[in-house]
């Protein structure tokens, strides 16, 4: 099981340290990746408003680990200019850079592309295969300043030959069977689904597959002798801050068009953070955690994208990264097509 490092953070008041400084120990330690967001207009994930940004930062401080983006909403920019920017990371880190792309659900975001908001997932497929395209020396046609026809092509040229993709999923099979047509690595979490779900999707995913593919988990993580107890009050914290947005993607969910009061937020927080906790994370002791990984495994996840900034005092955070390391698989990490 390869693992990695995932970043989501709530809080700006350390969050660029914590990533460098977590960075630096994937980079020494045997990680995959690190995978930074990209969010907008919301306290929740707000440090993370440009992945090629952060991931710029990443592959800055680090020389071996890959640097990727956990996801990039692909319908509110121009392929070009995500063609432009990976680039650009593609070779601060010498052919490391990985993207995730999602079609993006938060109708906010959109007011950076309020025009693109009803057709972003019919419309995906087409603007992946203009990055695709573009990443490989492509052209494509625009109308520059003076209406006039032009075809253009990226600078600087990247480092690596084809760009390592995954496909975002909340968990709609749709989304599976679409990656597995496009020959891409799938990012997913559970969320808004079981591992026995999570099963049956990867299974979907494979029989399309060309390929085997590649299935990465996001899983909220802390690892360690304490880690149950130590991540209650922060977990409750980070889930209560996300509610308006996460409680709209459950299948059923009352407040799809609705304020939650904060009765409502703490009923729901409470409800589910055991669960949350013991089922839908990476939380415990090595050896409690290993055997989640090796359920995992069997189920067909390839990697586990370990969400550490959820909250946590930076020391606590710190210390469950040395026990995760111990976790980890040697080797390099398999790519996607």
């Amino acid at each position: 099981m390869d693992l990695s490092l995932f970043f989501f953070s709530a809080s700006t008041d350390d969050a660029y340290d914590l990533l460098l400084d977590s960075a630096r120990f994937a980079d020494t330690h045997g990680f995959a990746a690190v995978w930074t967001p990209e969010r907008h207009f919301h306290r929740f994930g707000g440090p993370y408003p440009n992945s090629a940004v952060t991931g710029a930062a990443v592959a800055a401080v680090t020389r071996r680990v890959g640097v990727r983006a956990g996801s990039v909403v692909l319908p509110l920019h121009d392929p070009l200019r995500v063609a432009e920017e990976w680039a650009v990371v593609d070779r601060i880190s010498h052919g490391r850079a990985g993207l995730a792309f999602a079609s993006g659900w938060h109708a906010v975001d959109f007011v950076l592309a309020p025009d693109r908001y009803p057709d972003r997932k019919s419309e995906l497929p087409a603007l992946i295969d203009e990055v695709r395209s573009l990443w490989r020396g492509g052209r494509v046609a625009r109308r520059d300043g003076t209406g006039a026809r032009v075809d253009v092509e990226v600078f600087p040229k990247p480092v690596r030959a084809d760009l390592p993709i995954w496909l975002t999923s909340a968990g709609d099979l749709a989304t599976f069977e679409l990656a597995g047509r496009l020959g891409v690595g799938v990012l997913t979490h559970l969320l808004t689904q079981s591992l026995d779900e999570l099963r049956m999707k990867i299974a979907r995913y494979r029989h399309l597959h060309a390929g085997r593919g590649q299935v990465t988990l996001m899983l909220h993580t802390l690892v360690g002798p304490e880690a149950l107890s130590t991540a209650r009050e922060p977990m409750s914290r980070y889930l209560r801050s996300s509610l308006d947005l996460v409680a709209a993607m459950l299948p059923g969910s009352p407040f799809h068009d609705a304020t939650i009061s904060d009765d409502e937020a703490d009923f729901l927080v409470g409800r589910v953070l055991d669960r949350f906790l013991v089922e839908r994370g990476l939380f415990g002791p090595v050896a409690t955690c290993a055997s989640t990984l090796r359920r995992l495994a069997d189920a067909g996840v390839d990697e586990v994208a370990c969400l550490v900034d959820f909250g946590l005092e930076p020391a606590s955070t710190r210390s469950g990264l040395a026990h995760l390391a111990r976790l980890v698989a040697p080797g390099p990490a398999p790519v996607p097509g």
